[in-house]
């Protein structure tokens, strides 16, 4: 398994050592995952708000086009027409 090093301050170190029972790897280890996973999830969410905002763009040419209706008009005519 490959080994990273990191530097930290004396104080930073001081207080670890206090704390020995802490497995320091470990959370290291847990802590470089969750950020890993956190990227990761950023960048389907990057790929989502693109397709959003393509539909959006798509909806609103499609909607100013509508007949020339404001969009009150046809929110009631298709709310009329689905309690029919």
């Amino acid at each position: 398994m490959p080994t990273i090093s990191i530097r930290i301050n004396n104080d930073l170190k001081k207080k670890m050592d206090e704390l020995s029972y802490i497995n320091w790897s470990e959370i290291i280890r847990m802590k470089i995952e969750e950020v890993i996973e956190e990227e990761e999830r950023k960048k389907g969410r990057k790929k989502d708000l693109r397709r959003i905002k393509e539909a959006s763009i798509k909806s609103y040419e499609y909607f100013s086009n509508y007949g020339g209706k404001k969009s009150e008009e046809t929110i009631r005519e298709w709310r009329d027409r689905n309690w029919q």
